[in-house]
C-alpha cells in the first residue's frame, strides 16, 4: 500500500469512528447488569475506532440487522475497548482483545467470536442470542 491510499485509509476510518459504534448503545458502567436484570439478552461489542477487524464486524452486524427486524429484541451494547480495557465487565467476562463479540443472557454467556468476521459465524451468534430473547 502506498503512502497515499494509507493516509486516505485512516483518516476515512478515523472520521468513521464514531459510526463504529452504531450497532448499539454505548456502554457505561452497570449498563449490561441492568439491561440483564430486566430480562434482556444483551450482544456485547467490544470494539475501538482504529480497529480494521471492528469496522468489519460493524458492517456485518448492521446488514444483518437491516436485514432482519426480529434482532430488534436483543439490546445491542458498543463497549469501547480503549475506554474499557480494564473495566469490571471486560475482566470478568475475560475480555481477550477489541474486536471480540459477546452475547449474554441473564443465566450467562451465549457465546463469543474473537477477530471473527464471517457473516455465517456472526449471524449464528446473533441467532443463538435472539432465540433466548
Amino acid at each position: 500500500m502506498d503512502r497515499r491510499t494509507f493516509l486516505l485509509t485512516s483518516t476515512a476510518l478515523l472520521a468513521a469512528g464514531p459510526a463504529l459504534a452504531a450497532s448499539g448503545m454505548a456502554y457505561t458502567p452497570g449498563l449490561v447488569q441492568q439491561k440483564l436484570d430486566a430480562g434482556e439478552v444483551v450482544f456485547l461489542d467490544f470494539y475501538t475506532d482504529w480497529c480494521t477487524t471492528c469496522a468489519a464486524q460493524q458492517r456485518v452486524i448492521s446488514k444483518l440487522k437491516a436485514e432482519n427486524d426480529a434482532y430488534k429484541a436483543i439490546t445491542f451494547i458498543s463497549v469501547n475497548w480503549d475506554e474499557f480495557k480494564n473495566a469490571e465487565l471486560t475482566k470478568s467476562l475475560n475480555i481477550p482483545r477489541r474486536s471480540t463479540l459477546v452475547a449474554l443472557s441473564k443465566s450467562g454467556e451465549v457465546g463469543r467470536i474473537v477477530a471473527g468476521t464471517s457473516k455465517r459465524d456472526i449471524k449464528a451468534l446473533m441467532d443463538q442470542a435472539l432465540a433466548l430473547a
